[in-house]
């Protein structure tokens, strides 16, 4: 198969078209944020850095720490954003450039997102550590790809629809796993989560200003769903989208998120910036660890 400009464009300096990266400076591990102010938090744990790049809100550093080689890109805020990302990734991976077809050998890549997030369970505080190990999407996305039954757990989406007594006019909500092999890496470092990505920060969780959202306690009742004895633990933004598009490619994907506030208490963490220097650091050492294994 070959991959028309109209389909895959690349820049005429060979970089891929909205992330401007080059497929040399493509990294086998790589760290997702949303701000691109945190890529620079990131990239000052390098111990060399060897290419930046930056186009609209996708900053990119590779480079090193000791013998692990590895990117942190932002991507913005939402599962629309990381749909180009992940695509663009994996077009930089598997795609030959030059003819524009698919390489011979599959390169799987270990995407590891670092964020921030809102708890809905009183338990987990402000300055916790959660990893997603399933994310629940409300944003549709994986909806537009074929086959994406075969990667969801249909049961806990009908639970959870039951439980809501769902809107018929929202997208259903589809619950995907994080990568198995990065759960176990992960839960060293943080609590083990089910969490929801909503296409947006205000009505989609609950919030309301001056609009007035369809549910009223939304997040309440969010938080007393139950499925297998577990519950839903926090909200963010791309994680869904992030291991759907994974599990379709054939990469290795886990959210990992600060905890910055808690809805049912109403708490806000005051020391923030601390908790995400403390979840970049800890990341860091545990990616550092799988790759001395």
């Amino acid at each position: 198969m070959i991959y028309l400009p109209s389909e895959l464009p690349i820049n005429p300096d060979g970089s891929v078209y909205h992330l401007g990266i080059k497929p040399e400076h493509l990294a086998p591990t790589i760290i997702l944020v949303g701000d691109p102010g945190r890529v620079e938090r990131v990239a000052a744990h390098f111990d060399t850095i060897e290419a930046r790049a930056h186009h609209r809100e996708f900053v990119s550093a590779t480079g090193r720490i000791g013998s692990m080689r590895l990117m942190v890109l932002s991507t913005g805020i939402g599962t629309d954003n990381i749909d180009i990302v992940v695509n663009e990734l994996d077009a930089l991976a598997n795609i030959d450039f030059e003819t524009r077809t698919n390489k011979a050998e599959h390169t799987s890549l270990l995407l590891v997102r670092l964020g921030t997030s809102g708890s809905i369970q009183e338990e987990i505080r402000p300055g916790s550590l959660v990893m997603s190990e399933w994310a629940l999407g409300f944003d549709n996305l994986i909806h537009y790809y074929a086959g994406s039954s075969s990667l969801r757990n249909l049961p806990f989406e009908e639970a959870f629809m039951n439980h809501m007594q769902w809107n018929p006019d929202l997208s259903r909500p589809y619950a995907i796993a994080a990568s198995q092999k990065l759960v176990e890496q992960f839960r060293k470092i943080s609590i083990e989560g089910i969490t929801i990505s909503s296409p947006g920060f205000y009505g989609p969780q609950g919030r309301e200003l001056r609009i007035k959202p369809y549910y009223d306690q939304f997040t309440e009742r969010i938080a007393s769903f139950r499925f297998d004895n577990r519950s839903i633990t926090n909200f963010e933004m791309e994680g869904s989208a992030i291991y759907g598009l994974s599990r379709f490619l054939g990469h290795e994907a886990i959210t990992v998120c600060s905890i910055i506030a808690n809805r049912i208490t109403k708490e806000f963490d005051s020391k923030a910036d601390k908790t995400i220097g403390r979840m970049i650091e800890l990341s860091l050492d545990v990616l550092l660890d799988l790759n001395k294994a």
